[in-house]
């Protein structure tokens, strides 16, 4: 469902007050870099660097920043190529699986509190055209997202 898939901070989200566990930012938050960065890992298994800028089409040096940063924090951790490559990757920590859980979870709650005045069949069609619109962009990009096909039909809520 669509809920399941948007990756967005709502203003009513950036307006939450200090005692709400999804009020943005704060030191338990992810920021968007980190947010995206975690979910591929998260969708691939484990990445190096390099892998991770062509998957989101960035310089290596700004990659390298973010996942500096995702390091530092306990958020992901280098390991020896599992296929026996020279190059190190990264991978998920337990601690960064908790935080991106917390995070989605937050971000979920946003967008059905956006989206609770919508009847199901509006919520339907959006959530159709928006993902024919994020493959029609994918495909023309040649770099699709990876996700679980199954989990996408799944109903309102329950992803």
């Amino acid at each position: 469902m669509l809920v399941a898939r948007c990756h967005v901070l709502t203003p009513r989200d950036r307006k939450a007050s200090a005692d709400d566990p999804c009020a943005p930012p704060t030191p338990d938050r992810l920021d968007r870099s980190a947010y995206l960065v975690l979910s591929r890992l998260d969708a691939e298994g484990a990445m190096s660097i390099g892998q991770l800028a062509d998957a989101f089409q960035l310089d290596v040096s700004t990659v390298n920043r973010q996942t500096s940063t995702l390091l530092r924090g306990g958020l992901v951790e280098r390991i020896p190529d599992p296929d026996g490559g020279l190059a190190r990757k990264l991978r998920v920590t337990a601690l960064g699986t908790e935080r991106l859980t917390a995070e989605r979870d937050c971000r979920r709650a946003g967008l059905a509190r956006l989206l609770e005045d919508w009847t199901p069949e509006d919520l339907s069609r959006f959530g159709e055209v928006l993902t024919r619109f994020n493959r029609e962009v994918e495909a023309h990009d040649g770099r699709p997202w990876p996700r679980d096909e199954t989990s996408e039909s799944t109903p309102e809520g329950k992803r």
